[in-house]
C-alpha cells in the first residue's frame, strides 16, 4: 500500500485514486484498464496496488510496471510531465491507447502513477475496413458524385445549364439558350416526362422553339 505520511495521509490518496478508478472503467467499460502503481524503488517488480479490468493487459495487484512506470519510478523528476493519449501493445498484440497521471505529495515528488489502458484494436480494424469501404478506384475524384431524387433531377439540370453559361435567363440570348439547352439535351433532362414543358416556360420559348433548339444542337 501506498505509504503513509503523518497519519492516513497516503492511505487517503490511495483511496480516492480507486473511487477515481473505478469511475473511469465504468464510464469507458470493459476494453478500459485502469492501474494504479506505487513509486517506490524497493517494489519495482510489483508495483501495481489496484487494477481494473485487468484483463485488458492480462495484469493483477501485486504485478510489476510497464517499461514508461519503471522508467518513472527510477527518475523522479519533479519536472515530469503526465504522458497523455500514446500508443501501446501488450504482448498479444493489443493496440492500446494510454495514458500515465504522475500523483504527487505536497513536495512534488511522484509517489503514484495512475495508467489508463483503452484497448483500441476492434476500433482500428473497424477504421481500416471503414477506409476500404470509402475509397474510392477512381484516383482522379475529387469530391463524392451527389445522387440526386428523380424528381428533382430536372430542377438539377436546369440550375446546372444557367450555371455553364454564367448568366441568368434574363439576360440570355438566342445563343446562350441554345448553349443550356445543348447541356440539357446531352445530359437527358429530356428522359424526365414533362421536362419540355417545364424547361420552355424557365427559358421563356414556345415549345416549338425549343424543339428547332434541339435541331439546331444536333446540326
Amino acid at each position: 500500500m501506498l505509504r503513509k505520511k503523518g497519519g492516513a495521509m497516503e492511505t487517503k490518496r490511495l483511496e480516492t485514486l480507486k473511487q477515481l478508478a473505478d469511475g473511469v472503467a465504468a464510464q469507458f467499460g470493459n476494453n478500459c484498464e485502469v492501474v494504479i502503481h506505487e513509486v517506490n524503488s524497493s517494489r519495482m517488480d510489483h508495483s501495481i496496488v489496484y487494477i481494473v479490468n485487468g484483463h485488458v493487459t492480462g495484469r493483477k495487484i501485486g504485478d510489476g510496471a510497464s517499461q514508461v512506470v519503471l522508467e518513472q519510478m527510477l527518475n523522479h523528476d519533479v519536472r515530469s510531465r503526465d504522458h497523455l493519449g500514446y500508443l501501446t501493445k501488450t504482448p498479444e498484440g493489443k493496440i492500446l491507447k494510454s495514458s500515465s497521471l504522475y500523483i504527487r505529495n505536497s513536495k512534488g515528488a511522484v509517489v503514484a502513477i495512475l495508467g489508463i489502458n483503452y484497448d483500441v484494436s476492434g476500433m482500428m480494424m473497424m477504421q481500416q475496413t471503414i477506409d476500404e469501404m470509402l475509397s474510392s478506384n477512381d484516383k482522379m475524384q475529387a469530391e463524392p458524385e451527389r445522387i440526386i431524387n428523380v424528381n428533382n433531377v430536372l430542377d438539377e439540370l436546369i440550375d446546372q445549364s444557367v450555371a455553364l453559361v454564367g448568366k441568368p435567363v434574363a439576360l440570355m440570348n438566342k445563343n446562350d439558350k441554345i448553349r443550356a439547352i445543348r447541356f440539357l439535351n446531352e445530359s437527358g433532362a429530356f428522359l424526365v416526362t414533362k421536362s419540355g414543358d417545364k424547361v420552355a416556360k424557365y427559358f421563356g420559348i414556345s415549345k416549338y422553339t425549343l424543339y428547332s433548339y434541339i435541331d439546331a444542337n444536333k446540326k
